[in-house]
């Protein structure tokens, strides 16, 4: 049987998000936060609901700190790190994009 994790994202992640992709789309089309909230988000909160212990650990040996890799249909690619809370739930607290070429 599948434990399917309940996950949160946590206010600094929205405020590093921001910080990397600013509220509003770029003059060139540059995705904005909320564009990647929509498009992106939503795989990266179901990868770790459903495969938390999958995911490689942030930080070796510490099992509850796992990040999602990914390439993304905005950016070129992001990784998220989420904690496991000691009541069950996951929250997401980082997201670094790449936004190269």
């Amino acid at each position: 049987m599948t434990i399917r994790r309940e996950v949160r994202v946590a206010n600094v992640f929205f405020a590093q998000l921001d910080e990397q992709l600013g509220t509003e789309r770029g003059p060139n089309g540059e995705p904005s936060a909320t564009d990647f909230i929509v498009i992106e988000l939503p795989s990266v909160v179901e990868e770790f609901a459903v495969a938390f212990n999958e995911l490689p650990e942030a930080l070796v040996g510490v099992s509850s700190v796992r990040m999602f890799i990914g390439t993304g249909s905005l950016v070129r690619a992001f990784v998220v790190h989420g904690i496991e809370t000691n009541t069950g739930f996951v929250e997401l607290v980082g997201v670094d994009i790449d936004l190269s070429l």
